[in-house]
């Protein structure tokens, strides 16, 4: 990090000026009916745009703000092609029917919606640990869509408790969520060290969900004794397979050998291409193209991504981040470490959790105090992400999968029973960790 301190300049006060401008109307989506995209990556090139010119104009050393800047790219590029891939085989399941034929299994068993809600709740928890959080929400939300994409009494709290389930899953896996990842590829905790957060990622949720199920309308889904059955098309099987060969490729290429988990998830794109040249030559009918699939990603979602996580990384580079980091001192590790997860909500639990690292504040006096005060920061940052719909990876892929149904103002009217959760999972550590020292 540069010796600058450019927070308490103009360029830094106009900075976040520009972020929280940008930040309301991403909140008020719904209301101004602005794409969240469109502002987030207004806020995030803007910013960088403006500390340029401050370089320019006062003769600073450009080098500092373009290694910055580098650094940033291929922080975020590790995010955007990731998300870019989980997103194409996405929509190739969707077009050879594994949704759809899923979605008949379900409902045409006469599943209510209670019981669909438990079962996409519980699905979330269990595969985000090893698919990550951000492909399992996604996953999961165009489940939800091919159950009823009508009924936003479903909809709504089935997207939540998804959103909390995949962060909360992810928390106790190094893999599972990003800021997972960071903290176990920083040395901070051993691998099975994070499996001691399962009791409380795991009872957390379950508080949530119970919360939430109250809201879940009684019923099942619209379903005709005359529907035709769903089966998944030629080539669906295979490519499932190979969604969870790319998943591995992503988790191989950072442990093993080195390279960015994206570089594995395009490895795995390059192979399905490759697959489905290979079934397009054969003497069936089928005739599929791989960018149709691209096509259809969501490309607002993977710029919102590009826009919030720039604006922040010029936030970071201004020194605001670094601020709450000397709390530390004053207000002692475990209060901080709570407050982190409501700092996550709102900034993204992404940079908040490199600001901690790159810091790397006093967590305590023993080594085992210091391993409970990061097992801790770890659990909110994953968590508390979300508490807002737009705080974690998850929350952001559901917002764009179900556009106009899983929005800001949808999930703020139930937030409440996430908080409730956040404050379980918080005591469940505090007994655990700090009282008896299991972990």
């Amino acid at each position: 990090m540069h010796d600058l301190h450019l927070a308490t300049t103009w360029v830094g006060w106009v900075s976040l000026f520009i972020f929280l401008v940008g930040y309301y109307f991403i909140a008020t989506e719904d209301k101004y009916r602005i794409n969240k995209a469109k502002p987030a990556l207004l806020a995030g090139t803007g910013i960088f745009m403006l500390i340029g010119f401050y370089f320019s104009i006062n003769g600073l050393d450009g080098k500092i703000l373009e290694h910055e800047v580098n650094h940033l790219i291929v922080e975020i590029s590790g995010i955007f092609f990731f998300l870019f891939v989980a997103m194409t085989y996405i929509e190739a399941m969707i077009d050879r029917g594994v949704f759809d034929a899923l979605r008949y299994r379900l409902v045409s068993r006469g599943y209510s919606y209670s019981k669909l809600f438990w079962i996409t709740g519980i699905l979330a928890f269990f595969i985000s640990p090893i698919a990550d959080n951000l492909t399992t929400a996604l996953i999961l939300s165009t489940v939800l869509l091919t159950i009823d994409k009508e009924n936003k009494e479903f909809l709504v709290p089935s997207a939540i408790n998804i959103v909390v389930a995949a962060n909360a899953g992810g928390a106790w896996s190094p893999f599972g969520d990003i800021t997972t990842l960071m903290v176990w590829v920083d040395g901070k905790a051993e691998f099975t060290e994070f499996l001691f957060l399962f009791p409380a990622s795991f009872l957390g949720w379950l508080v949530t969900a119970f919360l939430l199920s109250r809201f879940v309308p009684k019923g099942t889904p619209p379903f005709s004794l005359d529907e035709e059955p769903a089966k998944i098309l030629e080539g669906g099987k295979v490519i499932m397979a190979l969604f969870g060969v790319t998943i591995f490729f992503a988790i191989i290429s950072h442990q093993a050998l080195h390279l960015p988990a994206m570089w594995g998830m395009l490895f795995g794109l390059a192979i399905l291409k490759l697959y489905v040249y290979q079934l397009n030559q054969s003497d069936t009918k089928t005739r599929v193209n791989v960018f149709t699939w691209i096509a259809k990603v969501e490309n607002d979602t993977l710029l919102f991504f590009f826009g919030i996580l720039a604006a922040v990384g010029g936030l970071h580079f201004l020194g605001f981040l670094e601020y709450f980091t000397a709390l530390y001192d004053t207000f002692g590790a475990t209060a901080v470490n709570i407050g982190v997860g409501f700092l996550s909500a709102i900034v993204d639990n992404v940079p908040v959790m490199s600001a901690v690292l790159k810091a790397s504040p006093n967590m305590g006096e023993s080594a085992m105090v210091i391993q409970e005060q990061w097992m801790l920061v770890t659990m909110t940052a994953g968590v508390g992400g979300s508490l807002i719909s737009f705080g974690s990876a998850a929350g952001v892929g559901v917002m764009g999968k179900m556009h106009g149904i899983y929005t800001f103002a949808s999930h703020m009217k139930l937030a409440w029973t996430v908080l409730v959760g956040y404050i379980v999972s918080v005591a469940i550590w505090f007994v655990q960790f700090n009282m008896l020292h299991i972990g």
